[in-house]
């Protein structure tokens, strides 16, 4: 079966860049189609990979500024044809589900929310530092932005999701049906830990709506020792919020990563992700999760097993999840063992079953 992957943009350490590294695992033989790939701002694991770039590839600003470039994705990814194949894996949240394909090609969008500045602009702003320069450069072209997307989202044969509370917004926005595969934790990085030291811990890229202003406050109303790894635009301000018992780390390699993991008490998780790897990453360690009860954490949080849930985004709230999951005989194998769930092979098989499935009843376009 000859097999194509698209994606939107090839220039981020995210967890979007990391799914595609883990399909061109699953079908290796397939050229990955994007509007740019800066190896050097992304993750490692598509050296062997066949990728094609377009026209902007060697444009200003496709490094750094690349989002001030929305409004032309669109031209990039309608005229892109991709007639020979029999399978097209659009990964995608925003543009890459525009293509056109072959008469006879199964078209499967691998979806992580539906285009989030066209239809959650103030949640998309608020990510970036620079939110107001884009927002400028956005307003004038988001009509034309919408009709496009909703165009685009009639393209794909098929729909999957990240989590049901994307499957929920692709029905909601597109009218089109989903089906959820998660991405995969890699597992096999981490280790179950038995001792613990008194310590919570937060990694995260520090921006806004990751919400950890709220972590910063209960912590300090709690006066226990809270450790941030990471960093981003929003560090200078949870450091002046701070009391002496919480930590900044900064950004960490991935084996100092590893060890805070292995010695904390507890992951907490503020914010609202479409998915959420991180807590998965603990609970790979044998470590419980304090999550907010939002977003993809509903898939991956049992509550009590491997975990607790806060109800309302508030210090307040927290704090007293907090304080109730010292109360809980964690058992760390258990843990372990829900992670287990999400490791890489599960994600493998499911994507490669899928695409066997529909490929098996192909219709073909009229």
């Amino acid at each position: 079966m000859k097999i194509a992957i698209v994606h939107d943009y090839l220039n981020q350490f995210g967890g979007a860049e990391r799914v595609v590294c883990e399909l061109a695992q699953v079908f290796h033989d397939a050229p990955i189609y994007t509007s740019i790939y800066h190896p050097d701002l992304t993750w490692p694991g598509l050296t062997h990979s066949h990728v094609i770039t377009s026209w902007m590839q060697n444009m200003p600003l496709t490094k750094r500024g690349f989002r001030a470039l929305l409004p032309l994705y669109p031209a990039v990814f309608s005229h892109l044809k991709l007639e020979n194949y029999d399978v097209v894996i659009s990964s995608s949240s925003s543009f890459a589900k525009g293509i056109e394909v072959g008469q006879n090609t199964i078209h499967i969008c691998y979806c992580y929310t539906p285009t989030r500045f066209l239809w959650y602009p103030k949640d998309y702003l608020s990510r970036w530092s620079m939110g107001g320069v884009i927002e400028g450069l956005l307003t004038p072209a988001m009509g034309y932005l919408k009709r496009w997307d909703l165009e685009a989202a009639r393209k794909p044969d098929y729909f999957l999701a990240i989590s049901s509370v994307v499957k929920e917004r692709i029905e909601k926005i597109y009218e089109r049906e989903a089906k959820v595969i998660y991405p995969s934790v890699n597992t096999h990085r981490f280790r179950v830990c038995y001792r613990s030291e008194d310590f919570y811990l937060i990694v995260s890229r520090l921006l806004p709506y990751k919400r950890i202003d709220i972590a910063v406050e209960a912590f300090n109303h709690l006066n226990l020792p809270l450790v941030i790894i990471g960093d981003g635009p929003a560090r200078q301000h949870l450091q002046r919020l701070a009391n002496r018992n919480i930590t900044f780390t900064g950004y960490l390699s991935d084996p100092e990563v590893l060890d805070y993991f292995c010695r904390c008490r507890a992951f907490v998780f503020p914010g609202e992700e479409d998915f959420g790897i991180a807590p998965l990453e603990a609970n790979a360690c044998g470590k419980p999760v304090v999550a907010y009860r939002a977003g993809g954490a509903l898939d991956t949080v049992i509550e009590g097993k491997n975990g607790l849930f806060f109800k309302q985004q508030t210090p307040e709230c927290l704090a007293a999840s907090i304080l109730q999951s010292r109360n809980v005989d964690w058992d760390p194998d258990a843990i372990r063992a829900h992670a287990e769930k999400f490791r890489p092979e599960v994600f493998h098989r499911n994507m490669a079953e899928f695409v066997d499935e529909v490929a098996s009843k192909k219709t073909y376009r009229s």
